[in-house]
Order: structure tokens, then C-alpha cells, then sequence
């Protein structure tokens, strides 16, 4: 004996596939301003990762005393030696024996907007 649905074969698919095989629920219109905003910030923390990696590659002084203090575990002289070469923004430091995180982080109207992380090995 085959069993047989009482209801539409469309009633058993995810939502996101139901737009071209059934009916969905409305969506609500979009506001894309805080979305603008977020990527607005993002530029700003992707130009204090770039002033941080330009550092890195041309001061051979610089990444010396970074990799010393990060293998001392001195993390607050890992983080004064980062906000040294003018970095404002909120940053999450952490470092490994084989590797180096950034964490860039905004806000906009104490709500996160954007996070830019870089990873580098050493």
C-alpha cells in the first residue's frame, strides 16, 4: 500500500525553496543604511590593518621587538607596540608559538557593525 500526502508536496521544503514552488511569508521592505555604515567602518578598520602590515614588512626593528615580546608572552607590550604606529580602533591581539591575529572591531551606535581579522604566520 503506497501512502499518499494530504498535503501539497511543496509544504515539505525548506522555506528558501518555496518562492518558485509555493507560497512564502512576506518579507520586510530592506534598509540598507546601517548595512552602508558597516561597510563605511569596515574601510576605516582596513586602513588601520594596512598601516599595521606596512609596519610588519618594512621595519625589520619593528617585527623584531613584536615577535620578542610575543614570544616573552608580554601582551601588553605586543599591544602598545600595535597602537604605536597609530592604530585607534578596538583590537584583539592574539599570537600563538607559530602564528599572529588581528581583530579589528567597530561599532556604530554601540551595536558591532564589522570585525576585519588578519592572520599571519611566523
Amino acid at each position: 500500500m503506497m501512502y499518499v500526502s494530504p498535503l501539497p508536496y511543496y509544504y515539505y521544503l525548506p522555506l528558501y525553496l518555496l518562492n518558485d514552488y509555493g507560497p512564502t511569508r512576506p518579507l520586510p521592505p530592506v534598509d540598507p543604511e546601517f548595512f552602508r555604515q558597516s561597510a563605511n567602518e569596515s574601510k576605516t578598520l582596513m586602513k588601520q590593518a594596512n598601516m599595521v602590515l606596512n609596519q610588519i614588512s618594512e621595519s625589520k626593528d619593528f617585527s623584531t621587538h613584536l615577535m620578542e615580546a610575543a614570544q616573552r608572552s608580554d601582551f601588553e607590550e605586543v599591544k602598545r607596540l600595535i597602537h604605536s604606529i597609530g592604530v585607534s580602533s578596538d583590537v584583539d591581539i592574539h599570537f600563538t608559538p607559530d602564528s599572529f591575529r588581528l581583530t579589528f572591531k567597530s561599532k556604530i551606535a554601540a551595536k558591532d557593525c564589522c570585525r576585519l581579522t588578519i592572520a599571519l604566520r611566523w
